[in-house]
């Protein structure tokens, strides 16, 4: 296990590929679509992450969807510290969203913002009493979905997270695809269905987002969730900013 761990070392060059994304791309198809997606880790991370599901010893707590009707399924949250790998994808995605972030806040006529680096505003959460990190693996088998849902922990959340396949399509599995909601007010809600390719990652709200209507920006909820898996076996990786109570 310590050869695992070695070579989940991979801060430096994570930072690298994040910084190097195309992010005026991104946050315009963020505006107009409600969802960004970018080729983002490599199928040799993409197996060392798949192999940490089984190291019970990296995770706080084990979810079975189907206990809590959230979907046929499982997750688990990583306890601290987390992964290099998962800590550095945390971290130097933080940024660059935290300032599309600020700027849907600015846009919603909301004063507050969230903090320019990913250690200022855990410490925010940190103080409403969110410390325990919400990270997370999610396993499905054929049969396996997961309801269209919203990840909030408390009383602080980010507004955008990231999902990244990390199985192969058409080879580890079929089906399974990402599904986002929007409920337009005053209108029929318009869904998305989105096909992950292995070490893509997808970017979107994790609660709402701000469409400009014909009096200005308001808010539209989103929800997300995942399609059965027809067969094969489905891995992917959650980042969430905020932690949970």
């Amino acid at each position: 296990m310590q050869a695992v761990r070695g070579r989940l070392s991979a801060a430096p060059s994570l930072a690298a590929r994040l910084s190097g994304l195309d992010w005026p791309a991104l946050e315009r198809m963020l505006d107009e679509r409600g969802y960004a997606r970018a080729a983002l880790l490599g199928g040799r991370e993409c197996a060392e992450l798949i192999a940490l599901y089984s190291e019970q010893q990296r995770f706080r707590s084990h979810v079975d969807m189907a206990r809590y009707r959230f979907g046929v399924g499982e997750y688990r949250y990583f306890a601290r510290p987390l992964p290099e790998m998962v800590a550095a994808l945390r971290a130097h995605a933080y940024p660059p969203l935290a300032a599309i972030a600020n700027r849907w806040q600015a846009s919603l006529g909301e004063r507050s913002r969230f903090p320019p680096d990913l250690e200022r505003f855990l410490r925010v959460c940190a103080e409403r009493g969110q410390t325990r990190p919400t990270p997370l693996l999610l396993r499905y088998e054929a049969g396996g979905f997961n309801c269209l849902h919203q990840d909030l922990y408390g009383e602080v959340a980010f507004p955008l997270q990231i999902t990244i396949a990390l199985s192969r399509r058409g080879v580890d599995f079929e089906g399974g695809e990402s599904l986002l909601v929007e409920q337009r007010p005053r209108a029929q809600s318009r869904g998305e269905v989105i096909a992950l390719e292995q070490g893509e990652a997808l970017v979107f709200p994790t609660r709402y987002r701000p469409v400009r209507g014909t009096h200005g920006h308001h808010r539209v909820t989103m929800r997300h969730g995942v399609s059965r898996i027809l067969s094969g076996c489905r891995y992917s990786l959650g980042i969430i900013f905020h932690d949970a109570a």
